[in-house]
């Protein structure tokens, strides 16, 4: 007799397997006690899932990594966009970096159990979080108000869903950062008139959430969009190489 697998708290209806990876990465700010006794069970987490490790680090020392988050071009966009919790980050004597890759699966319980895991170290000596993946540092109650909701904060909340300008004037270019973390490509949406950017962006929200629950597209392949006559093609491209996503990505071309 064989025990029967779990129920998935966060199941992926739409997933198939795939030999696909998903990325977590955080830095949690804080000072912490000598030995970690993390309350992750009051937010329905079990631990960190198999395959994502904690390193802990003296502030001091990490700054001195030629890649450490609050320096460079990166640091300049947290401080800007988040003050008072870069300034927290800057003089708090830990970091807490959590990290590892998961293999592609039925349900996004791993990311579950690692959200309850920041919860609980927010909750023993943390003051921020920073979340690289999609450029946002955020205060413990920021944090708290963004991912602690009721059966799970929206696939949204965890991609950042930028617009720029376009090549062409007038038109916008609608891409993500963050989909790495559901082992999925990136999205970019290309030559969207200043017009259709509140659709493109509605658009870009729902293939974030098709994607997130497991779901894959294929090169070459037309996506239906109202309003659209052929609708767009999906190409795949990319590699974590390419800065804009650190990712693969999925690229569609609006038509005028």
């Amino acid at each position: 007799m064989t025990d029967a697998s779990p129920t998935p708290a966060w199941p992926r209806p739409y997933w198939q397997p795939s030999d696909e990876k998903a990325l977590l990465q955080f830095y949690v700010f804080g000072k912490f006690e000598q030995e970690l006794q993390i309350p992750s069970p009051r937010y329905g987490s079990p631990g960190l899932p198999e395959g994502v490790e904690i390193q802990r680090f003296q502030n001091a020392v990490l700054r001195k990594w030629d890649g450490y988050p609050l320096n460079g071009a990166l640091g300049d966009v947290l401080r800007e966009d988040s003050p008072q919790a870069f300034e927290l980050s800057r003089i708090a004597p830990e970091v807490l970096v959590l990290r590892g890759e998961i293999a592609d699966g039925e349900s996004l319980d791993y990311l579950r159990n690692t959200l309850g895991v920041l919860a609980g170290l927010l909750d023993t000596g943390g003051s921020t979080i920073l979340d690289p993946q999609i450029l946002g540092l955020f205060g413990a109650e920021h944090w708290r108000r963004h991912y602690l909701v009721e059966g799970g904060a929206p696939s949204r909340h965890h991609v950042l869903i930028l617009c720029n300008a376009d090549d062409v004037a007038g038109h916008s270019w609608i891409r993500t950062r963050g989909m790495r973390k559901f082992g999925r490509p990136d999205l970019s949406i290309r030559n969207v008139p200043e017009r259709a950017v509140d659709r493109a962006g509605l658009l870009c929200e729902w293939l974030v959430e098709l994607q997130s629950l497991g779901a894959h597209f294929s090169d070459g392949q037309s996506l239906d969009v109202e309003g659209l006559p052929g609708g767009l093609v999906v190409r795949l491209g990319g590699s974590r190489d390419d800065a804009h996503f650190n990712n693969s990505h999925v690229e569609l071309r609006w038509a005028d």
